[in-house]
């Protein structure tokens, strides 16, 4: 059953990361807004590329590849925030977030969304950000794994035990008793194995070859570090909630040194959940493809206000849509 939407005033977007992705994404929003269909459009020309025909149409395989994953999840992601702008123009009202927030590549998002880096800058640092996790990944080979069951801290302790002759670390701390962790195949290996022992619910090797969120992608990070440089990042409009550190960014430095770190560190989303939360925080919208946020959000504190726009929910026309903008005045 769907969770009430209590009223509510002060509204976190958060924007997912990699994993969200489906065929059809963005599609039916495509179809019922122009806003949405600007944002695909613009991307088809500044990628020179039918990124919109992948998203809407696959197939899978091609669209699950990183190169492509990671744009296009960022710019359906983006077509919905726009959507939602126009949405709110529409009935005279102007979307005003107090703060941001993004689930690795979806830091990108929300960096873009809160204004210090431009959609076009954004969706090509995205681009190169799948082709350097590629190339980190060739040099120096790892994967990455889900261990349900087991606290953070204890986790940690099995990683650090793990890692005699390698780097195997925390990757993703998510919610209570859901963690990724990320390494060296080896140490990998000996981590999963160690979890299985200390009682996991489940361990689950990611159908990934790359150590993201670890330091094998110091290769990855030090080319983002290039890119970067060359951008006028601005102060945010309004805070961002960082992965690496769960703490308020409010400056152009300070978002240039999440996105040239987040690679090499961990994402702590259930503490950034908390930190939105503290700051006031009455309503997650998740904006972009897939549920994820929203499911992960609900488990952090079910008693907050969560809901995905992604096409799996009524999205622009439904009930439970006019029932959150009735919420909001």
């Amino acid at each position: 059953m769907d969770q009430e939407v209590r009223p509510w005033r002060r509204l976190a977007l958060v924007f997912p990361g990699q994993g969200s992705h489906s065929v059809g994404m963005g599609q039916k929003l495509a179809s019922v807004s122009r806003a949405a269909r600007d944002v695909f459009r613009r991307a088809d020309d500044v990628l020179d590329t039918h990124l919109s025909r992948l998203c809407f149409e696959g197939p899978l395989e091609e669209l699950e590849q990183t190169i492509n994953q990671q744009p296009a999840t960022f710019v359906t992601s983006i077509a919905w925030l726009e959507a939602l702008k126009e949405r709110w123009l529409n009935r005279g009202t102007v979307l005003a977030p107090f703060v941001y927030a993004g689930h690795s590549m979806g830091e990108f998002t929300a960096a873009v969304a809160a204004g210090s880096i431009g959609f076009d800058e954004g969706l090509l640092l995205v681009k190169e950000r799948g082709i350097l996790m590629e190339e980190a990944g060739a040099e120096n080979p790892g994967g990455m794994a889900s261990i349900l069951g087991l606290s953070e801290e204890k986790v940690a302790e099995i990683c650090a035990e793990a890692a005699t002759d390698g780097y195997v670390g925390l990757a993703t701390a998510n919610c209570e008793g859901q963690n990724v962790i990320s390494g060296a195949l080896g140490p990998l290996k000996r981590a999963m194995e160690l979890a299985e022992k200390a009682g996991a619910r489940k361990v689950v090797r990611l159908p990934i070859t790359i150590a993201s969120h670890s330091p094998l992608m110091a290769r990855a990070s030090e080319g983002m570090n290039r890119l970067l440089k060359k951008l006028p990042i601005r102060d945010p409009g309004q805070p961002v909630v960082g992965n690496v550190n769960a703490e308020l960014i409010e400056t152009g430095n300070g978002i240039y040194a999440e996105l040239r770190d987040q690679l090499l560190k961990g994402v702590y989303w259930q503490k950034c959940v908390e930190v939105i939360k503290s700051r006031g925080a009455d309503m997650f919208m998740e904006c972009g493809p897939g549920t994820v946020l929203t499911r992960l959000v609900r488990r952090i504190d079910y008693d907050l206000n969560s809901l995905s726009l992604s096409d799996e929910y009524e999205g622009l026309l439904g009930e439970r849509w006019q029932l959150v903008e009735a919420a909001a005045q």
